[in-house]
């Protein structure tokens, strides 16, 4: 026969559980953006976060920490307790690009982050000033080896993928560009616009509403096809250099490494909810993003491919000069 003490204890349990949980639920989850706000991945991040409160109950924050090329903020995360209360959005730069960079290789941040889920494709875009800028692929090139010291070009930060793409089309033309760096896409913009840099390297979603507009002239992409979203870009190969193209750039979900896999399957299955919904589609095209959801298995596949691809790509550069 069970005593007293054995039947209070579990009724004990019983009525505290439910105020225990819902203290628990009353602390935010936070989205670390290691860009500026206003581009892709801050767009990308809130489209999660303001669906994820509402399906887990939770209030989530998205909180921007940019700096170094997108690392920055990464490596916040990693350093993050393994819980689920701290995600983060990241790109190929910091995560595909810098640990495979043949000089001055940067940290592997794939060994202390995990990967929950991809969330959107977004094309990175060559753009110029239509007054101060070329008009086109071929005129940016003449014009960068006759101009002393060649043009300028910006780019979201350095060993990104806007960065380096742009390198290797450097390689392949013998184009003389001059790299300035910037903080994220927005402010990239900004610059040319004013025709502070006749040229930048931007992800599509900061530049496309003034390319509509008229103000920049997209010279190219630099994916190795065009962009649904945006079909009437022609690629930098259909503009004039052959064969050249990359994947098209993504914004993915993170967590720090050792976060317990049931947590990482949970928010990756409500993600790909989110993503599936009108509503996160339409945000995503007026971000001029496709939704490409890969649950954390496909995307961690994904990662690993393309970090192959990368690492191939930029032993052939010369990233010392």
């Amino acid at each position: 026969m069970l005593s007293r003490r054995a039947l209070f204890f579990p009724l004990l349990l019983a009525c505290f559980a439910p105020s225990a949980l819902a203290q628990v639920s009353q602390k935010p989850i936070q989205i670390i953006v290691p860009f500026a706000p206003g581009a892709s991945a801050d767009g990308a991040a809130r489209i999660v976060a303001n669906e994820l409160g509402i399906r887990l109950n939770r209030q989530v924050v998205v909180e921007n920490k940019a700096g170094a090329g997108g690392a920055l903020g990464l490596q916040v995360l990693a350093k993050s307790p393994a819980d689920g209360d701290t995600l983060g959005v990241g790109a190929s730069g910091a995560l595909l690009l810098n640990p495979n960079l043949p000089i001055n290789p940067g940290p592997d941040l794939l060994r202390d982050l995990v990967p929950v889920a991809k969330l959107i494709d977004i094309a990175i875009v060559l753009v110029a000033n239509p007054a101060t800028g070329p008009k086109s692929v071929g005129e940016m090139i003449e014009r960068s080896k006759a101009t002393p010291g060649g043009l300028t070009y910006g780019s979201t930060g350095t060993n990104t993928s806007q960065h380096l793409s742009i390198e290797l089309l450097k390689q392949a033309t013998g184009a003389k560009l001059v790299h300035v760096p910037y903080r994220g896409s927005t402010p990239a913009v900004v610059d040319v616009l004013a025709g502070q840099i006749p040229l930048a390297s931007i992800d599509i979603t900061s530049a496309y509403p003034h390319i509509q507009a008229g103000r920049l002239i997209a010279l190219g992409l630099i994916d190795g096809k065009r962009f649904p979203v945006a079909p009437e870009i022609p690629t930098i190969a259909e503009s004039g250099v052959p064969g050249f193209g990359r994947a098209s750039g993504f914004i993915g979900l993170f967590v720090p490494a050792g976060t317990p896999p049931p947590v990482v399957k949970r928010i990756s299955h409500e993600v790909a909810g989110i993503l599936a919904t009108e509503a996160a589609q339409t945000t995503a095209r007026t971000l001029t993003a496709a939704t490409a959801y890969q649950d954390d298995v496909v995307f961690a596949r994904f990662l690993a491919a393309e970090g192959a691809k990368w690492k191939q790509a930029l032993a052939s550069l010369n990233l010392s000069n």
